[in-house]
């Protein structure tokens, strides 16, 4: 009996992770990950899904508001870079804004300039952004904090993309280090 509960709760647990990473899973392998799209960087330069071909990035949607995930994943993000010194030179990191009405690129450039150089932010008009969310499998709502402002709810994994621009992984938030810079160099390796 003891061996059927415990095989339930594998089955479970491996149903459980199926469900979690299936909408980050493209449904045909060998295409790029995400809809196309057309956004500016944090320099108001025009940025589409071409900036995540040719080199593996690393993309974090969030908000320059948030008050811990965001600025804590950054924080992680900018010394995981680091750690990976010369072997990470080829990966790319981008800051996706969910909440483009406060986030316009300056804003972008001024917080995402507090973490690193290695990092780009990417904003635009409101319903590009939350397409290009929505097509990466990427959750966000808007929520009222009830004094007049709002703070969002997003998705807080980092997603991984290997050169062409396709899905290869997620780093969960709170994830060790060890772990996060393991990922980011087997993806260094992928190109």
């Amino acid at each position: 009996m003891r061996f059927i509960l415990v095989g339930i709760l594998v089955a479970m647990a491996v149903g459980i992770g199926a469900i979690t990473i299936f909408p980050l899973t493209p449904f045909y392998r060998g295409q790029p990950y995400g809809a196309p799209f057309a956004l500016v960087d944090q320099k108001g330069a025009p940025i589409t899904e071409a900036a995540f071909r040719g080199h593996p990035s690393v993309v974090f949607f969030g908000f320059t508001h948030c008050p811990e995930v965001c600025p804590t994943t950054l924080f992680e993000l900018s010394g995981w870079l680091k750690t990976l010194g010369d072997g990470g030179k080829n990966l790319n990191a981008y800051f996706v804004t969910v909440d483009p009405e406060r986030d316009t690129p300056e804003i972008i450039k001024a917080y995402v300039g507090n973490f690193s150089d290695r990092i780009v932010g990417i904003s635009g008009d409101p319903d590009k952004v939350h397409a290009m969310a929505k097509s990466f499998g990427i959750y966000w709502k808007k929520v009222d904090t009830g004094d007049g402002d709002y703070t969002m709810d997003h998705t807080a994994s980092v997603l991984l993309l290997n050169g062409k621009g396709e899905f290869s992984g997620t780093i969960a938030y709170g994830e060790s280090a060890d772990a996060a810079v393991a990922k980011l160099k087997r993806l260094a390796n992928e190109g």
